[in-house]
Formats: C-alpha cells, structure tokens, sequence
C-alpha cells in the first residue's frame, strides 16, 4: 500500500528546467531539493504531494515517488489536476490537497483490514472479524500483544474460569521395570509406573541437575511386587509421612516445594 509522506517545514523551490506534459521527472533548482522535502526520506511506495504552478491556471499536483539530490521522480495530474507543460522557473511547492485528506479518511474509515509497514522490512496487516460491531481497548502500556498460535509467555495474568484444551490434562505414562530409576525433567506431570519384583529405589535429583519448577508434581505407582522407595540425591530433602509406597498398587504424588525440597504425599509408609 502506498505511504503519503508530508512536512511541515518543507521550502518551496521552482523548476530548473521546464517538463513537458509527459515527462516522468523534475529537476528543481540547484541545491534545494532538499529543503523541499523538508526533511522526509523518499522510500519505494512513498508519495510526497507538489504543486507545480500553484495558485495559477496552469497548476498541476504531482507525486513525487523518488528522489535524488535535486532531481524527483513523479506521476503526474493528481488530485483531479491534469498533466501540463511547466516552464524553467516555475514554482514548485509541497502541499496538502483534498485528495491527500481523501486518502487519509479511506484508509481511516471502517475498512476491512489495515496494513502497517515494519520498522525495518515486511508488513503487519490488522483485519477485522465479521461481526457486526465491536471495540478493541489497547492498554496504556508498553507491550506486545499476544497471539493464538505465537510461543510466549504470560506475566502477571489471571485466568477467570478458563477452559484449558492440553493434551497434558491426560497423564502420560513412563513405565520403569528396573530396580533403579532417577527423575528426568519431562516426568512433570506424568506417571511414572515402576514395575519388578524387587525393590526399586527412586532418585530426585537436585535441582542444579534438572530444574524442575516450584510445584511441579511428579505421579508415582508400584505396579509390581517390588516395594518402591524415594529418595532425594545428597542435598535434595523429601519429606512426607514415609518415604515408600504400601503396596503393590500403591500411589504416590512428589511435589516440589523449594529449590531442592521435595513433599511425597499419598499411600505411603
């Protein structure tokens, strides 16, 4: 989408040389191109309003879509004006025509999308959902929005009675048959179901080897004959009422508390 550029202190200049009613460019007078656009930068897709002749019979608006030191690029008979002949000396002015506010109030106006140019490259195009009316209130803060599908993460958010679609709702399992069998950080969340006829020791490692997060619940089940025992690597404390499951079927939750601080809750001894 074309982008309107305009100044405010923009220095009007004259022609150095006549145009013809069809030529594509304009070269203003030595030095002065510059101070013309008064200060805007000229990118691809950029339009700067000028009035050739202005306040006469003969003015012409033209866009100018390019520039270099003095000489502009331009597309001619804008704003309902039609493309003439101008001679060396005549004036040349940026301005601010009914066609600049015209542009201005449709692209302003209920539209159904709206387009914005990156801060270095690409564009971000803003579209309405088809519903009949509706307000978006933009906090008054310094922020980014967030998406439905963008990976971030929420600060400082309440949830009122959410509704959570995740998988994670369903445990997965990891089935242990040894006799020996130390945390790993995706257990979070899981059963880990420990299965052999002999005792079977569980290892909770400390927290500068797997990082779990404070509250992160760790579901634990002796499926077999062999009656498990938890305990924490050197460091790592695991309260509870007991340290091992009752029995065969026998189910327990690890939940960490602190840093390196473990409670074991459920059918222990």
């Amino acid at each position: 989408m074309a982008v309107r550029k305009f100044s405010s202190i923009s220095v009007e200049t004259t022609l150095a040389s006549g145009i013809s009613n069809s030529a594509t460019s304009m070269t203003v007078a030595s030095g002065t191109g510059s101070a013309l656009l008064g200060g805007v930068t000229i990118t691809a897709g950029d339009q700067f309003t000028v009035a050739l002749d202005p306040d006469t019979n003969n003015e012409e608006i033209v866009f100018v879509t390019a520039a270099s030191s003095d000489t502009f690029t331009i597309t001619r008979g804008r704003a309902g004006s039609s493309a003439v002949t101008h001679a060396a000396g005549a004036t040349v002015k940026h301005v601010l025509t009914s066609d600049d506010l015209t542009w201005f109030e449709s692209n302003t106006s209920p539209v159904p999308s709206w387009a914005f140019s990156g801060s270095s490259s690409g564009t971000t195009t803003l579209v309405a959902t088809a519903v009949a009316a509706g307000t978006l209130t933009l906090p008054a803060v310094t922020d980014t929005i967030v998406g439905l599908t963008a990976t971030q993460t929420l600060t400082n958010k309440t949830l009122t009675s959410p509704t959570i679609n995740d998988a994670r709702q369903n445990l997965t399992l990891n089935a242990q048959t040894g006799t020996t069998y130390t945390l790993v950080l995706t257990d979070n969340g899981r059963l880990v179901t420990l299965n052999n006829a002999a005792a079977i020791t569980v290892t909770v490692p400390l927290n500068s080897s797997v990082a779990y997060a404070t509250g992160a619940i760790i579901n634990l089940q002796q499926i077999g004959a062999g009656q498990v025992t938890v305990a924490g690597a050197s460091g790592v404390t695991v309260n509870g009422t007991g340290t091992k499951t009752r029995a065969q079927w026998s189910a327990a939750s690890l939940i960490k508390t602190a840093t390196d601080t473990w409670t074991l809750v459920g059918d222990i001894e």
